[in-house]
């Protein structure tokens, strides 16, 4: 049996396509991505089942487009198929776990989007085309938000009016829990301990970034909040700040859209170096350039605030965790945050750091008997959202 995946975008549309008798049992054979959806530069990647390769540029008007163009080269591979698992960024508090999706549901989502925005609009355009186009195949909403269900009070409420809780929903939701889940998993496996015995932390830092504190396999803790765009420094996104910031900026003359728009989009590495791209920051530190070993600065500053706060919380640690583009491509980043915590017990085996590629599976960074281990480890969220869909179905 198959199992398709949907990370439908506002201008893209990522799809992936699982094989397998049962979740633990899943592998991909096929993948690709339709991007500029609706724009003058319009493509499409995939790697078919058959092992050939689709790259074709060409108009794509709209999402019905794109996925009829996706289930069309899919077609001789979808005759088992019997899930769609669509990614989707925000469930509020009414989403907890993968929901099958029916009229109801897409209701809630909708409502749903004044928290999510530039999220939560395309991934319901992605469901409702899907839903058109094979309404004879159950489809599964997986949320980002669901993992951090767990969150206790203390972490999840803010010091706001209690209004601002119950009549607007304001509280922290944390993203994107499909990956901190399956990471935290696989690190469980690649230490041969039950993760219900682990304290761990585990760091999701691409070009949006989060931090999760997960105990006994539950999370805890997290650095996102009510949107994507508390905690560390991401590539467009600031992170943490005053929130007397945004009102100072409105008083200089910013309009509220102004001021949204720079915090999620020419803030963070953008913002300080001019440059989103972690690689390239990297480079023009080595340069010399000053904005960019100053973000490089705040970046690791930042994450080492977040381990140090995490372990607290989790009252110790026994696994730390990288993931994400540049959590599993950095040893300058992960060698900056871990090697000013020995205090925490952290070490580094220099040499594993550097060589470190978690394509293959889980890769231990630090010396074997050191306790916490620190671990590299590859995310796979389109196969946690596809195993998490068949789970659905099974009740």
């Amino acid at each position: 049996m198959s199992v398709l995946v949907l990370n439908t975008g506002s201008s893209s549309v990522k799809f992936e396509l699982f094989e397998g008798a049962s979740p633990s049992e899943l592998r991909s054979v096929a993948a690709g991505l339709v991007e500029g959806i609706g724009e003058a530069e319009r493509h499409m990647g995939a790697t078919l089942p058959d092992g050939g390769r689709v790259d074709r540029d060409g108009v794509v008007a709209d999402h019905r487009e794109a996925l009829e163009s996706v289930l069309t080269h899919l077609a001789d591979a979808l005759t088992d198929l019997v899930a769609v698992g669509h990614r989707v960024v925000h469930g509020g508090e009414h989403f907890t776990e993968p929901t099958v999706i029916d009229d109801a549901a897409v209701e809630v989502i909708d409502s749903l989007s004044p928290l999510a925005p530039l999220h939560n609009p395309p991934a319901l355009e992605g469901i409702r085309v899907a839903r058109e186009l094979r309404p004879e195949i159950p489809h599964v909403a997986v949320f980002d938000t669901a993992f951090h269900a767990t969150l206790p009070p203390a972490a999840y409420r803010y010091a706001v009016p209690t209004s601002w809780y119950a009549d607007h929903g304001v509280r922290r939701y944390g993203f994107p829990g499909t990956s901190h889940r399956y990471v935290a998993e696989q690190a469980a496996q690649s230490l041969g301990r039950p993760l219900e015995d682990l304290r761990t932390i585990t760091l999701h830092l691409g070009n949006g970034a989060s931090a999760c504190a997960i105990d006994g396999g539950r999370s805890i803790d997290t650095s996102m909040g009510l949107s994507p765009l508390e905690g560390l420094v991401m590539g467009t996104r600031s992170g943490d700040l005053d929130p007397a910031v945004v009102f100072h900026m409105i008083r200089a003359g910013m309009s509220p859209d102004d001021v949204e728009r720079a915090l999620n989009r020419q803030s963070g590495l953008r913002g300080l170096a001019a440059d989103n791209d972690m690689r390239r920051v990297h480079r023009a530190a080595d340069a010399g350039d000053e904005g960019a070993q100053l973000a490089l600065e705040v970046t690791a500053h930042r994450l080492r605030k977040y381990v140090g706060a995490y372990a607290a919380v989790l009252g110790g640690l026994d696994a730390l965790v990288f993931t994400a583009g540049i959590g599993e491509h950095s040893p300058a980043v992960r060698a900056a945050v871990v090697e000013p915590l020995g205090h925490l017990g952290l070490t580094l085996d220099v040499a594993a750091n550097a060589a470190a590629d978690a394509a293959d599976g889980p890769v231990r960074i630090s010396r074997p008997d050191a306790s916490p281990a620190v671990l590299v480890v590859a995310t796979d969220e389109e196969r946690m959202i596809a195993a998490e869909a068949l789970r659905a179905l099974a009740g």
